[in-house]
């Protein structure tokens, strides 16, 4: 399973900015989609996941009320739109999955930067 990420840019604060993530294929066991980002000199630090029918949605804190994470299982694909953007949110964004009953998610996709930045 490749996860190929795309969608990264620069924007002002305040702008909004949406991920795509499509996966090659979609084994019925690769059930948890995620987003993670890195930020430079900074760990790499949870974002959201999804289930692939579109259920159990999760978010951190940080972005709660500001970024929602869909799912399109027609299409192998996982969106994340974020609005409000912040300085705070530069970073290099992931998609990322994981296999069912595994604690880790071990599938990743290359990352797109998102830059936030007037």
């Amino acid at each position: 399973v490749q996860l190929q990420a795309s969608g990264g840019g620069l924007v002002q604060p305040g702008g909004s900015l949406k991920l795509s993530c499509v996966a090659s294929q979609r084994p019925a066991r690769l059930n948890r989609v995620g987003w993670f980002r890195q930020a430079p000199g900074k760990e790499r630090e949870f974002v959201s996941s999804i289930y692939w029918n579109g259920s159990g949605a999760s978010y951190a804190d940080s972005v709660k009320d500001r970024f929602t994470m869909s799912s399109d299982k027609a299409k192998n694909k996982i969106s994340l739109q974020m609005n409000r953007l912040k300085p705070e949110d530069t970073a290099v964004y992931y998609c990322a999955g994981r296999w069912q009953g595994a604690q880790e998610y071990t599938v990743w996709g290359q990352g797109t930067l998102v830059t936030v930045s007037s």
